[in-house]
């Protein structure tokens, strides 16, 4: 069932479709009162206030106008009051008043009225409101154009009571409105756009027919209801279209040429058969050898291209079934253009006023389509490819992390004379189409791929632009873009060229095609499933041998489905004294960063905002960039589509508030700057990607910095490798965490060259763990009998987190009066010792000294025949006195002295002896 305001047809492909495009309540803002012309009529009866109003004349060039009298309706009266000076062109009355033209004066507003001051609005569309225009044309030309035209005569614009709404069939319906605005102003309406089958315009032309460039023309599709639009107007005429065009990809049927050669002259027709020399068109109808078609195609009995079935391929003749363990590799591949394939079409915008000229904008050449000559030089060539979805191989586990899958690849060649462009877009779920990349000037022949991360209706467009300034004449025909053949993969519904080798599985019928769990790759030979070794990833898009498992880079370890390297933000470093480990598990959330402001032609201040995710998150992409240039008018608290974009650097432009004049600034442009992981290592260059350190202040403190390398998946024009992103994490003990962001001194926008982005990020969580090398120990004197041993950190402290400082060790102590006093009783007690040592030695030598003289003496009688007495000599009754030269009183000295005196010179004891009568000395 139809909501109110939709209208269906069936035109195209013969299907009914329906489109909604609705317009309520158009608000004009302007400067002054509008200016129109003054009637004039035959002389009848005087006219009556009733029968007329006052307006004003054009302002003259010292800024004077005339207020003069208008008839509502010409020549029905006269006699009309004369014209009076009225006020100057910038006056004007404020909202809630108005102007009262008998007395050119400002009033407040009856109550239960207002006032719009300078501006007008329409909401009531009972019927089309005086200064409006509706226009009907149609924009898919044929050979029967005059009978389409007539068809379109009824495809307006109609009011529809509280709003007005648009045809919603193939005709073009322009909805034009002129104003003459005494100073600049705004318009502002209210529009109900869901259908993105047809295509929705608004734009000003000034009086020149000059479309404004400052603002988009395109419209977006309306998802939350009704949506509001306002764009600026300069002083001066304006006037405002809206216009919508039905516009379908499958509308147009090729006519395919497979059997018969014919001629035609290129449209449109620039030149003259009839003047002299010129070339004849030759006759059609030569029979000819029909040309191969497309792989996954097969030639049918009336020469016509057929797809080859599911489940088989063919390389453009015949179809032959896949071989068992295999499945067809579908898609679709473009090499031969005999005639343009039907999910192709082709078509030519005008490049000054946007419009659809039903002509054909690329022609087919056999091994090559080319652009044609179009109606003027600035015209651009259109040529459109739709792929329904997609379709990943059965055999390719689907992965959350790697967003492929599919990719289309083209292969072109431009050749210009002047500034010619070629326009690459994509378009999702029937969307604006999104440039991707743009090629200015000659071009070699040279291969463009483009990775497809989402499964839905994707349309591909080529537009070609010879150049951008109007030209009278076509001076630039020679100039042209041409593509040699298209290949997009995992197509649904399309066709295999070829069959690869996929996991088999048993069943009771058989061996069929299953899926390899995930991080596992397909044996070749066996069809077996086999998981990839350890700190390696997997290939998503060629699961096929070891061989398809990659290594993961220094620094990275591979996430449980092997499709991603990773940090888990964790490092380690080596070096011949000790081994550094560090922990960034605190600069694992995002951060972002502004770049320098920069500025436009026009002065419009912008800034390029980075926004990083270094590590952790299991290898998660955590930065997100978006565009929210169509969310900028959506209230808050709701969501609303935005094109956004998941990476682990990204980059977005920022459109200050100040200067936008919305609450939040204006995002626009994400772009990713990083989508892998290549390594993290202290070395300065790693897979082809260098970090020179002099793009900024050199470290100061020995420790180099651990530097993380990505990749981005975006290979343009000028980036044929991809961009590119380092990032040096720098140890500041000085910077808490999460610590500062910097770009490089002479990279104001983090790059030098368009394509390597360089951040460096300084922080205390950036140094390495402590350790026990990084502190040491302090002994404390002893105090009281207690000593203490506390542990610092060595000075400049080089290291977080790790371990901690051990705690402070008492142990009890003596002081060194104690060790004193015992040093002094000690050496007490060993004189003592000592002393009563060497007496009783003393005495014990006395005992033996006699003993040794009784031993002498006995010696000496060995002679005698008697044996030895004790004494020689003495006389009876008289008392031994051998012991006299021992008891004598003697010092001790004297007594040593006597001792040793008793050994004669020639070596023999001399022994004095005494005779009984005390007399002198008598040898024997």
């Amino acid at each position: 069932m139809a909501e109110p305001g939709h209208r269906l047809s069936a035109r195209g492909r013969g299907t009914t479709e329906r489109r909604t495009l609705r317009l309520l309540r158009l608000l004009l803002w302007a400067g002054t009162a509008f200016q129109v012309t003054q009637g004039t009529g035959p002389e009848l009866h005087a006219c009556k206030e009733s029968e007329y109003h006052y307006e004003y004349t054009a302002c003259d060039s010292t800024g004077s106008r005339w207020r003069v009298a208008v008839p509502h309706t010409p020549g029905l009266c006269t006699s009309l009051p004369d014209p009076v000076k009225g006020t100057e062109c910038s006056f004007s009355c404020n909202a809630g008043e108005f102007l009262d033209m008998k007395d050119q004066s400002c009033k407040p507003c009856a109550e239960g009225r207002y006032s719009l001051g300078t501006g007008i609005r329409f909401d009531e569309w009972d019927e089309l409101p005086h200064g409006f225009a509706s226009l009907s044309a149609n924009m898919e030309l044929d050979d029967s154009a005059a009978e389409s035209t007539g068809n379109c005569t009824s495809s307006k614009w109609v009011p529809q009571g509280d709003y007005i709404a648009s045809n919603t069939d193939e005709c073009t319906a322009t909805l034009m409105y002129a104003v003459n605005l005494k100073q600049s102003g705004t318009v502002n309406f209210e529009y109900y756009y869901p259908d993105s089958s047809i295509i929705f315009e608004f734009f000003v032309q000034n009086d020149q027919c000059q479309p404004n460039a400052d603002d988009s023309r395109w419209m977006k599709t309306t998802e939350k209801g009704w949506e509001f639009h306002s764009v600026e107007l300069n002083r001066g005429n304006n006037v405002l279209y809206w216009r919508t065009t039905a516009f379908s990809v499958w509308s147009k049927v090729s006519k395919p040429v497979l059997t018969q050669l014919m001629y035609k002259w290129a449209k449109p027709k620039i030149c003259s058969e009839d003047l002299e020399g010129a070339v004849k068109l030759p006759a059609s109808g030569e029979k000819t050898s029909c040309p191969p078609c497309n792989p996954g195609f097969f030639k049918t009995s009336n020469s016509t291209c057929q797809p080859c079935p599911y489940g088989s391929y063919s390389n453009g003749s015949d179809c032959t079934h896949c071989p068992a363990g295999t499945e067809p590799a579908v898609g679709f591949e473009y090499k031969w253009w005999n005639t343009l394939p039907t999910n192709m079409e082709t078509t030519v915008l005008s490049g000054i006023n946007f419009e659809y000229k039903g002509m054909t904008g690329w022609e087919v050449a056999g091994d090559h389509i080319y652009t044609a000559a179009g109606a003027s030089d600035n015209d651009f060539m259109i040529v459109t490819l739709v792929v329904p979805g997609f379709r990943p191989p059965q055999s390719v586990m689907a992965d959350t992390e790697n967003k492929e899958v599919a990719r289309i690849t083209f292969v072109f060649e431009t050749v210009c004379s002047v500034n010619c462009e070629l326009y690459f877009m994509v378009g999702v779920n029937s969307r604006t189409n999104t440039p991707v990349e743009t090629w200015k000037g000659s071009k070699g022949k040279q291969s463009y791929t483009y990775i497809i991360e989402e499964n839905t209706t994707t349309s591909f467009t080529w537009a070609f632009q010879r150049t951008t300034f109007h030209e009278a004449s076509r001076k630039y025909t020679n100039d042209v873009a041409k593509i040699y053949s298209i290949n997009v993969t995992n197509v649904m519904n399309g066709v295999a060229s070829y069959c690869r080798p996929c996991a088999l599985e048993a069943s009771d019928v058989g061996s069929s095609c299953t899926s390899c769990p995930a991080g596992y790759y397909i044996d070749r030979d066996s069809g077996t499933c086999h998981s990839c070794p350890p700190n390696t990833i997997l290939k998503a898009h060629q699961p096929y041998g070891v061989q398809a498992c990659v290594p993961c880079g220094p620094g990275t370890k591979n996430n449980k489905i092997h499709s991603l390297c990773y940090n888990d933000c964790i490092f380690s470093r080596n070096t011949p004294t000790r081994t550094f480990n560090y922990n960034f598990s605190a600069l694992a959330n995002t951060v972002t960063l502004a770049g320098g402001p920069s500025f436009t032609s026009k002065g419009l201040k912008y800034f390029h905002h980075f926004t990083l995710s270094l590590c952790g998150n299991q290898g998660r992409k955590m930065s997100v960039c978006t565009d929210n240039v169509t969310d900028l008018r959506i209230p808050e608290g709701e969501s609303g589509f935005s094109k956004s974009i998941t990476a682990y650097v990204c980059q977005a432009v920022i459109i200050p508030p100040e200067v936008t004049g919305y609450k939040a600034g204006v995002s626009s442009q994400p772009v990713s700057l990083a989508d892998r992981l290549i390594g993290v290592t202290t070395d300065m260059t790693l897979d082809g990607i260098t970090s020179p350190a002099e793009l900024f202040h050199p470290e100061s403190l020995g420790i180099p910095d651990v530097i993380f390398f990505y990749r981005s998946n975006d290979v343009t024009q000028s980036c044929t490798s991809g961009r590119s992103t380092t990032i040096r994490v720098r140890c500041s003990p000085q910077k808490t965490v999460p610590g500062s962001l910097s770009l490089p001194g002479t990279c104001s926008d983090g790059t030098c060259d368009g394509c390597n982005f360089h951040f460096l990020w300084e922080s205390a969580a950036a140094c390495p763990l402590c350790s026990v090398a990084d502190y040491h120990a302090i002994v404390s004197s002893c105090v009281a009998g207690i000593q203490k041993t506390t542990y610092v950190w060595r000075e400049p402290k080089l290291c977080s987190g790790g371990i901690s400082l051990p705690e402070q060790r008492v142990t009890i102590c003596k002081t060194i009066d104690f060790w004193l006093k015992v040093g002094i009783s000690a050496g007490t007690c060993t004189a003592i010792l000592l002393t009563v040592l060497t007496c009783y030695f003393w005495k014990k030598n006395q005992k033996l000294e006699y003993k040794y003289s009784k031993l002498v003496m006995n010696a000496t009688l060995k002679d005698c025949d008697l044996p030895a007495a004790d004494s020689c000599a003495i006389m009876e009754g008289e008392d031994v006195e051998d012991d006299l030269i021992f008891t004598s009183k003697k010092s001790l000295f004297g007594k040593i002295k006597s001792f040793t005196s008793k050994r004669t010179p020639d070596g023999f004891d001399s022994v004095p002896l005494k005779t009984s009568s005390g007399g002198p000395d008598m040898d024997l």
